[in-house]
């Protein structure tokens, strides 16, 4: 059968819009809202929590729980209710800066920038990673690397680069994030010169007041075989009634 030669034009015509149509399906997927969403899940505009933390080592482990309530991306205050020995620790960020209050020598301690990436208590968490002031979304480029499977979800890949003024102690980080849910599930953090040294995986996700979300978190060091610190959110509620006020060196005398 002999068609026109314009038949054949119009044909190839509507096959490349087409194409044309499905690439740019693909490329609306805004990779820095996922990320945003993702990231806000742990956030909210403030919330009050409690916590458990485990530290695991090859011979040991430590049981620490806490009291958490923040404020925004600025303000957050942590009060260890157990074990006996640093019962009544405080916590307290507001903005850049951070203090701790001991009450057994009635001393307030500020931490400046350079401990920030110090062990917190022990743990394999820092104390940027208490405070999580930086914003996935806000303090970072992102580039999608692709899918992949994890524990049963489809995953976007994505990888994350600071932009050059931004306040983040990272090289580089990879998150995995499920497509459907937009779940954080696991996270792997490197240094400047590339090297990882943390990986992040999320886990448990159960219905935490207004929000579906992970629920234990485990830190696992790249250099230290046998170590690793959980995190478990026993209770949140967000977006609750919370002053500027409460988050003061006052207060964290005072907080129980």
């Amino acid at each position: 059968m002999n068609l026109p030669t314009n038949y054949w034009h119009k044909l190839t015509f509507t096959i490349l819009l087409l194409v044309g149509a499905f690439a740019g399906k693909s490329q609306e997927i805004n990779i820095s809202e996922i990320v945003r969403q993702a990231d806000e899940k742990f956030r909210g505009t403030s919330s009050i929590g409690e916590l458990t933390m485990i530290i695991e080592r090859p011979s040991w482990s430590r049981t620490v729980s806490m009291k958490n309530w923040t404020l925004g991306n600025d303000y957050s205050l942590i009060y260890i209710t157990a074990p006996a020995k640093e019962k009544g620790q405080v916590f307290l960020k507001r903005d850049k800066e951070m203090w701790n209050w001991v009450p057994n020598i009635e001393r307030m301690i500020k931490i400046p920038p350079s401990m920030m990436m110090q062990s917190w208590m022990g743990s394999d968490f820092t104390n940027d990673d208490l405070v999580r002031e930086s914003s996935m979304a806000d303090d970072y480029d992102q580039k999608l690397l692709g899918e992949e499977e994890l524990e049963s979800y489809t995953c976007y890949k994505i990888e994350l680069i600071p932009h050059d003024d931004a306040a983040v102690v990272w090289g580089k980080v990879i998150m995995w994030i499920s497509k459907k849910e937009l779940h954080w599930l696991k996270a792997e953090f490197y240094d400047e010169d590339g090297y990882l040294v943390n990986t992040e995986i999320l886990s448990d996700i159960k219905q935490m007041d207004d929000r579906v979300m992970p629920t234990r978190m485990e830190m696992i060091p790249a250099d230290e075989e046998g170590n690793k610190t959980i995190m478990i959110f026993n209770k949140i509620d967000f977006n609750v009634d919370i002053k500027e006020s409460f988050f003061s060196q006052q207060n964290m005398k005072r907080i129980r």
